[in-house]
């Protein structure tokens, strides 16, 4: 069925000053000049041209409209980069300018003292200071602004579950979800052009970009053609 026209549409309630269109159309000229190669073959999530509510990235290419979603793209980004860096052992590290204390029950601090092998893998420099208590001095580089005490629970959560004699790739890869899902921009943040264009390149350098860490897809892309019939163009 084809879909019924969308009536008094909210993105016409509030026109843009003609002023401030030209203002900006100038900017995506510019930037779109600057980042497209003398060739000027377009890439294959194009161009962005803008955000919605700070969770979609709207780009352009050369067979239509792309749609991203922000979070879920950086997500697998984020997540692919740390598999690469695990694998070779290549995880940067970050010491802490205050170490954090972290009050934990007494069984999940043991098992921060049965499993510091998991921590320095993952990148944490971890110790036990008390019956219940652990101190972290070290985290991954790139989750030196996230919630660490939030990370650090996670893992430990998750070796209570599973065990170390019992982890599969499948499990440190979920781990490694839950971190990268922890890093990610979050929804609802602002990005400029410049910024947008740099993540659909990095979604093209990653491996299977196309979807989350947790399988849901991370762009839509519309045709031309797909455009036109959801318009009834040539009807």
């Amino acid at each position: 069925a084809r879909p019924a026209p969308i009536s008094n549409p909210s993105f016409a309630r509030k026109e843009t000053p003609p002023a401030q269109v030209q203002e900006q159309l100038a900017i995506y000229r510019n930037l779109t000049t600057e980042t497209q190669p003398e060739s000027k073959a377009v890439p294959p999530l194009g161009y962005a041209l803008g955000q919605v509510q700070g969770i979609y990235i709207l780009a352009e290419n050369a067979k239509g409209l792309v749609m991203i979603d922000m979070h879920a793209a950086h997500e697998r980004i984020v997540y692919e980069k740390m598999k690469t860096a695990m694998a070779k052992q290549q995880v940067p590290v970050q010491a802490l300018l205050m170490p954090l204390s972290i009050a934990l029950s007494e069984r999940e601090a043991d098992c921060v003292e049965q499993f510091p092998d998991v921590f320095n893998e993952f990148g944490f420099s971890v110790a036990r200071m008390g019956k219940e208590t652990i101190v972290v001095r070290e985290v991954p580089h790139w989750f030196a602004d996230s919630p660490i005490e939030q990370l650090v629970r996670d893992i430990v959560s998750d070796l209570i579950t599973h065990g170390k004699s019992q982890r599969t790739q499948e499990v440190l890869h979920r781990l490694l979800g839950t971190l990268a899902c922890h890093s990610a921009v979050r929804a609802h943040h602002k990005l400029n052009i410049t910024e947008m264009n740099a993540l659909l390149r990095d979604m093209e350098k990653t491996d299977h970009s196309g979807q989350c860490n947790h399988g849901r897809p991370t762009c839509v892309e519309l045709s031309m053609d797909d455009l036109d019939k959801l318009f009834m163009r040539g009807k």
